[in-house]
């Protein structure tokens, strides 16, 4: 029995892991902690932006019963999160595998949010248009 041990912790797929494993928030928790990270770390007009979506995000998935998409949902929310609190988002691209990952609908959510985000950068330099 102790040789399987061995040999468990030796195999490869345990070795090559990049990163440490992520112990996931509970879903109430981590939704705090980014209303609160926005609150700390987003200027006015990106955290209600940033607030209304992660409000509908958490709505939608809130009857999601498939175990493998409540912890992909809560990990890349979670990732978020230590981004934003370490300051390493800005400025970064989105990942072309993640991009590649994604449904169409998820695309067109992604679409949607850049076309809002760039017509509140051109709302600030323009006055309201009649």
């Amino acid at each position: 029995m102790r040789a399987t041990s061995i040999l468990r912790a030796s195999h490869p797929s345990n070795t090559l892991l990049k990163q440490p494993a992520l112990a996931l928030l509970p879903p109430i928790q981590l939704y705090r902690r980014l209303l609160r990270v926005h609150r700390q770390k987003l200027p006015a007009e990106m955290r209600v932006l940033g607030d209304a979506y992660i409000k509908s995000e958490f709505r939608l998935h809130r009857e999601i019963d498939n175990p493998v998409h409540i912890v992909g949902f809560l990990t890349e929310w979670q990732l978020y999160a230590q981004k934003l609190e370490g300051d390493t988002w800005r400025g970064e691209r989105l990942d072309p595998s993640k991009i590649e990952k994604m449904s169409d609908e998820q695309i067109g959510q992604l679409y949607e949010l850049v076309q809002t985000i760039r017509g509140q950068s051109e709302g600030e330099g323009e006055g309201e248009k009649a």
